[in-house]
Order: structure tokens, then C-alpha cells, then sequence
């Protein structure tokens, strides 16, 4: 296997907008598709006043915000991020993440081996 780097945009989006979920596209940047054997990386972009449904799943993730700002809801609370906020959902957390800005809102989420990658 080979390094590869490409550029997040070229990876093919998926978007969300109905239901629970409101003005979310994601990408599989990284993923059994890459030949990554243990993780899943993703890119969301929330647009404003979109939101990602409420859930709960088995599995941690990480999630790095990249641009804008929003909040995630996380052990009840509803906390701000922005450009260079960190989080980490344990597994059985119910969270939620919404955009509160005017702008999109980025954010790269990090999944385990086995959870679904979009």
C-alpha cells in the first residue's frame, strides 16, 4: 500500500437534509475505500442554522472543528465550539452538533473500525 494524498473536495459528498438531520453534507476522506484498517475519517459541513440529529451509537469519536461556529450537545448541555475546538463523545453519549453562525461550520470526525463510515 501507498501513501496517497488528495484533496478533502475531491472526495464525494453526501447530503442530509430532511428528517432529523438539516443542511449536513459529509465526505469519507479516509476509510476502508483508502485502505484504512482501523479508523474512519470524515468532513461535515453543517450549513447555518443546520444541525446534525440527535444519537446515540456504541462506538467513541473525535471530532476537530475546523471553521465556524456552532455548539454540541453533550451530557445535556449545549457547549460552543469554533475554529480549533476539540471534542470527544464517548461511546453511549447521546450528542448532537448545530451551526449557530453565519457561515458553514466544518468539522472532522473520527470513527473506529466498524462503525458506520457516512
Amino acid at each position: 500500500m501507498e501513501t496517497q494524498v488528495f484533496k478533502a473536495q475531491e472526495k464525494e459528498s453526501k447530503t442530509f437534509d430532511g428528517g432529523p438531520a438539516r443542511g449536513v453534507t459529509g465526505r469519507i476522506l479516509i476509510g476502508r475505500e483508502t485502505g484504512a484498517e482501523n479508523f474512519c475519517m470524515r468532513l461535515f459541513e453543517l450549513a447555518p442554522e443546520g444541525h446534525t440529529p440527535s444519537h446515540t451509537h456504541d462506538w467513541e469519536h473525535e471530532i476537530f472543528f475546523h471553521e465556524g461556529q456552532g455548539e454540541i450537545l453533550a451530557n445535556g448541555t449545549w457547549t460552543p465550539v469554533a475554529k480549533g475546538s476539540v471534542a470527544f463523545v464517548p461511546g453511549g453519549v447521546p450528542h448532537q452538533i448545530r451551526n449557530t453562525g453565519t457561515a458553514p461550520l466544518t468539522f472532522v470526525c473520527l470513527v473506529p473500525k466498524g462503525a458506520p463510515e457516512l
